[in-house]
């Protein structure tokens, strides 16, 4: 299988380099050290696994993952990073990455990026562990929310939450009456609320 490996600490990318290549079966396909390098690498090289770090310099893993993710959904990216932070956790899983190990564990990366390539999902024992009480926090619901809304869609629920009419909308805006009723009735959609009470409420849960 052929992998990219990507990550902004070159001895690390060469570390994994030699890793990954002492097994016969995986091929590294080529390197990057940025985001925007495994977007353009992925792109061309359209590797069997993409291994990425998290934090980077300049935009994060997470970032290029999702780039990657609206492009290519059956994109497999397994991220390895010194990092167990539940924001990268949570938006990890929603944007669909296969995978978050950790670099301590080096001696599982190999068989991590086998499972990967089968299909499998694969998070590290220290990730696993905190997965129940993730998804049930409110940091966990916020990215949800906000995965599933466009920038403008949450400035428009904050606006209802905070009691504005469409008209006030709009005039905040700088949008439509007509437009802001169309967003508001996409975004009722989106969330499964019938009317904006709820959605208000659900942003007082949630946010």
């Amino acid at each position: 299988m052929r992998v990219l490996v990507v990550d902004d600490d070159k001895l690390v990318v060469e570390s994994l380099k030699t890793i990954l290549e002492a097994d016969g079966e995986i091929e590294v396909a080529g390197t990057g050290f940025s985001a925007d390098e495994a977007i353009r690498l992925y792109d061309s090289l359209k590797p069997d696994v993409l291994l990425m770090d998290i934090r980077m310099e300049g935009k994060t893993g997470i970032d290029a993952a999702k780039t990657i993710i609206e492009k290519d959904n059956t994109a497999k990216i397994l991220f390895l990073t010194t990092f167990s932070d539940d924001e990268y956790i949570a938006r990890a899983f929603l944007i669909g990455a296969k995978g978050y190990i950790l670099k301590q564990n080096f001696e599982s990366i190999n068989s991590a990026i086998k499972a990967v390539f089968l299909g499998q999902r694969v998070f590290g024992d220290e990730i696993i562990s905190r997965i129940p009480v993730l998804i049930n926090s409110n940091g966990y619901k916020q990215e949800r929310l906000k995965h599933k809304l466009t920038e403008r869609e949450l400035e428009i629920v904050v606006h209802v939450a905070n009691g504005l009419s469409n008209k006030e909308i709009a005039e905040k805006m700088f949008l439509g009456e007509g437009t802001v009723r169309n967003y508001i009735s996409t975004i009722l959609e989106k969330l499964d609320l019938r009317d904006r009470t709820q959605l208000a409420i659900y942003y007082y849960k949630n946010l």
